[in-house]
């Protein structure tokens, strides 16, 4: 599964044409956008099943360039921000043996290389004009086991996408694979400008997260739980308060929010 971040100016008049932030904030609209991102895939028309992580999540920083400081601040904080939302355990490790997401900041120039040697050839052919890329792989039992994630800092930083590289990228090895035009405001839709977890992202986090939701369930056995999360969240505000928990992540108030 591979998930690139693809580098798209945003269309004239594209945000005033679309509905208000606070459309999204409804049970119907969620479950939609649950569907969209959760259990399709960027490159086939396949129905998926919920995929996510069971075991803990280790993940392993490979420096090829300099910053690596700077790199590794980014993803720490974004880890620990997913943490929170989800309450899963992720943790990042020094040891690749314990790894089970490999993270590779590279140049551009290794770019191609980079992405045979860690996810195969095969993976080669989504990176036309995409800025980076992650993919993960299924076991046995349709758990998220390993993943992978491969940014060439030099290009990331030409298009202005570092941050959202690291953001978009790991979220999605998470078990929210696809992008889609319909979920909004969102950073899995590619032609709007969030590099940051909207309020839509941290819920459909904690929906995917949420014990209630099993590895494998498809759209249609999934529905009634996410209808009782939904609507118990509704209730008790955490739906009307996302935008603002949200924003609680430590990478906010470093960009400027």
């Amino acid at each position: 599964m591979a998930l690139p971040l693809w580098s798209a100016q945003t269309p004239s008049g594209l945000i005033q044409s679309l509905k208000a932030e606070n459309d999204w904030k409804n049970a119907a609209y969620i479950i939609q956008a649950f569907g969209e991102v959760a259990l399709n895939n960027e490159y086939d028309n396949a129905k998926h099943g919920v995929r996510k992580w069971r075991m803990p999540i280790r993940v392993f920083i490979e420096h090829q360039v300099g910053d690596s400081a700077l790199h590794t601040q980014l993803v720490q904080m974004h880890l620990t921000h997913l943490a929170e939302i989800t309450g899963h355990d992720i943790q990042r490790t020094n040891t690749p043996s314990e790894a089970n997401i490999h993270l590779v900041f590279t140049r551009q120039s290794q770019w191609t290389s980079e992405v045979e040697r860690l996810m195969g050839q095969s993976a080669t052919k989504n990176l036309h004009g995409s800025v980076c890329i992650g993919k993960f792989a299924l076991n046995a039992q349709h758990e998220i086991a390993r993943a992978w994630i491969i940014i060439p800092v030099d290009q990331a930083k030409m298009h202005g996408k570092l941050v959202a590289c690291v953001v978009e990228e790991i979220t999605q090895v998470l078990g929210l694979p696809n992008d889609s035009e319909k979920v909004f405001p969102s950073i899995f839709n590619d032609k709007t400008p969030q590099d940051l977890l909207t309020g839509l992202d941290y819920i459909l986090l904690k929906l995917l997260y949420s014990p209630s939701i099993s590895v494998g369930m498809t759209a249609d056995e999934a529905k009634q739980p996410l209808q009782t999360l939904i609507g118990q969240w509704l209730r008790d505000g955490t739906v009307a308060n996302a935008d603002k928990t949200v924003c609680q992540g430590e990478l906010y108030p470093l960009l400027g929010y």
